[in-house]
């Protein structure tokens, strides 16, 4: 990997440091006077010097060792509460009395089949009732017997009955 800069320069974050605190700016200091003020302080600088600013600025934005605010960027607040990430925070958990062995959490997702259950459980509904539509009970007349149950779907067409036709001679 080649170097960022030359070997008299110091690492950039410590630059951009320098700068703030040399610039001195209430409001902070813009990227544009930064780059200033490295220019004129330090010779030898990289030809992507201003890409090399913005990296390390954004870096150590991103970082909490700059405040980027109204397109300044300086020093943060010592006394400021840290900042808080995106997102609800996290519940607080209760202390542990000590000597309390904690149990491994459950695995994620569905958990695998038992092979040694039946295929099909036995589980009472309490009700004593099979479970699903009941099936239909053949119905019996007095007169006619019976009721024959037809099949589903339209009955076969009845085809009609052949008499023979005997000749004459």
């Amino acid at each position: 990997m080649a170097t960022e800069t030359p070997p008299s320069l110091p690492p950039y974050p410590e630059m951009i440091m320098k700068a703030l605190e040399a610039l001195n700016e209430p409001n902070g200091s813009n990227k544009s006077s930064i780059a200033k003020h490295i220019e004129t302080t330090y010779s030898d600088l990289p030809a992507t010097h201003s890409t090399l600013l913005s990296h390390h600025l954004n870096r150590m934005k991103d970082a909490g060792e700059l405040v980027f605010a109204k397109n300044n960027y300086m020093k943060p607040d010592p006394n400021a509460p840290p900042k808080r990430g995106r997102g609800r925070p996290p519940k607080a958990k209760a202390p542990l009395p000590p000597g309390t062995v904690l149990s491994p959490p459950r695995p994620r997702g569905r958990p695998p089949k038992d092979p040694n259950a039946s295929s099909k459980p036995k589980t009472s509904t309490g009700s004593g009732r099979p479970r699903g539509r009941p099936k239909k009970v053949a119905r019996t007349s007095p007169e006619t017997g019976p009721v024959v149950s037809r099949g589903r779907g339209r009955p076969p067409k009845e085809k009609p009955t052949l008499t023979e036709v005997s000749v004459e001679q």
